[in-house]
């Protein structure tokens, strides 16, 4: 289909970006990487009467680890993440989940900011992001300046999140893990590429001892915002990580999903692919954890 008529603006700065999301507040949309948004325009399903291009802005694409956080900006390529060898090297969760989103078409123009913007419970960042206790930072216009943004508190319902309309996520915050610490996504789709059935997103670190001495443990399509399971997280930290403490923790995190159902299955099934999902990405998480 063919999306319903729009301006095109193509900013060569962020203060420039910024003012035409203050003078167009109410019909604008930021266009980053273009992957989830244009699909809704041409199916109508979502629409906007100026699309603000923020692709030509520089500095707005990194990855780097600086004063005991990784910094990832907000226009930074899905396929960046998936090459990058500080990823790959410190953060094996954002590399399982780079490596399943989409196909790599789509991980070349897609981007990092945008994923997590666009507020979909079916993509694959915000649990993961979750997991990872990231923080987005937003700037505004003006006066306003940049605003810290907890990851808890970002995604706030269906496709909406705590960005204001002349707001633009600039970048992504992440805690460095401490020595054995290790995490893993685990995706359940219908096909390579297609929106998760149901997946798990897990971030732990052990102890000195072996036990798990803090766990973050989220779920993607689980309900009309990535969900955090916080009962598993708090049931799981202080505990060895036998196999009875993995499924009770696991049990606990299904709990917590509120699926619909759809052609990708009913309430049910999604919860137990959620159950299955979180004790596998445990499992891998805690071995990765205990190699690091």
């Amino acid at each position: 289909m063919i999306p319903a008529a729009f301006d095109y603006h193509a900013p060569r700065t962020l203060d420039e970006a910024l003012a035409l999301l203050v003078e167009h507040r109410d019909d604008a949309k930021v266009l980053s990487g273009g992957q989830s948004l244009l699909p809704l325009m041409k199916l109508r399903l979502g629409g906007a009467g100026h699309l603000i291009d923020i692709g030509r802005i520089p500095g707005l694409e990194y990855i780097k680890e600086e004063g005991g956080r990784l910094k990832i900006g907000g226009r930074t390529r899905e396929s960046e993440l998936e090459r990058s060898e500080v990823i790959q090297r410190g953060y094996p969760l954002l590399a399982d989940t780079a490596a399943v989103i989409a196909d790599p078409l789509v991980r070349n123009l897609a981007t990092v900011g945008g994923n997590l913007a666009h507020g979909d419970p079916a993509n694959d960042h915000p649990a993961a992001m979750l997991a990872l206790r990231a923080e987005v930072v937003a700037t505004g216009a003006g006066s306003r300046g940049t605003r810290v943004i907890p990851i808890d508190d970002f995604f706030q319902g269906l496709f909406a999140t705590a960005l204001e309309p002349d707001e633009i996520l600039t970048e992504i915050r992440i805690p460095q893990p401490p020595p054995r610490s290790g995490g893993a996504y685990e995706k359940l789709e219908r096909k390579v590429g297609d929106f998760a059935t149901a997946a798990a997103a897990v971030q732990l670190t052990l102890g000195p001892a072996g036990e798990v001495a803090s766990a973050g443990i989220a779920l993607t399509n689980a309900g009309p915002t990535p969900v955090r399971a916080k009962k598993a997280e708090r049931y799981l930290t202080g505990k060895q990580p036998t196999a009875e403490a993995i499924a009770e923790a696991a049990r606990l995190a299904a709990a917590a999903a509120t699926p619909s159902a759809d052609r990708r299955g009913t309430i049910e099934y999604k919860r137990e692919m959620a159950r299955v999902l979180t004790a596998r990405a445990l499992r891998r998480a805690i071995q990765r954890a205990k190699e690091h």
